[in-house]
């Protein structure tokens, strides 16, 4: 009798490892999902912020024309509307921070980060990204404005034609 239950309590140790295997399996799985549902999450909120963003200052004409006079610039615009446009930049930039955060702690690709970071290489030139950045750059995570810094500096022919003052069309001269 002393044997039976020795041997029911090693049956019984083996079926208890057993579940503990199980159980270390499968809240593994459940912390790889919720990993995954935290970067997909991650990732929509950084797409909204942008494409938000984007429709404010798109959909509204007063706002598009203010945000394309004060970008194309070379001179600061009245005080309140040089304060409206720097807080317009402001806005995108804490979403191009809070990519690039997101990105270097890996819960965002890299690839979307550049995404959505791209246009910053399109207006680095323009007058009116100098003021914001020469005016607002200190108010932004270092890590951040060090890698922007870095975008600012790279030699680059891409520019966004939007901001390209019209040539002369010779048929209307």
């Amino acid at each position: 009798m002393k044997s039976k239950l020795s041997e029911l309590a090693s049956i019984a140790e083996i079926i208890g490892a057993f579940a503990v295997v199980m159980s270390l399996i499968y809240v593994g799985v459940q912390v790889n999902d919720s990993a995954s549902a935290v970067r997909s999450a991650a990732a929509n909120d950084a797409n909204v912020a942008i494409q938000s963003w984007y429709l404010q200052i798109g959909s509204n004409q007063q706002t598009s024309e203010l945000f394309y006079q004060a970008m194309t610039s070379e001179q600061a615009l009245s005080n309140e509307e040089e304060f409206q446009f720097l807080m317009m930049m402001h806005g995108i930039f804490l979403g191009f921070q809070n990519s690039y955060l997101l990105a270097e702690e890996g819960t965002i690709d890299v690839e979307l980060r550049e995404s959505l970071t791209s246009v910053i290489v399109g207006v680095k030139g323009q007058p009116g990204m100098k003021r914001y950045w020469r005016q607002r750059k200190n108010y932004l995570h270092s890590g951040f404005a060090e890698w922007a810094e870095q975008i600012f500096s790279r030699d680059t022919d891409i520019s966004m034609d939007i901001f390209q003052l019209p040539e002369a069309d010779p048929k209307h001269e």
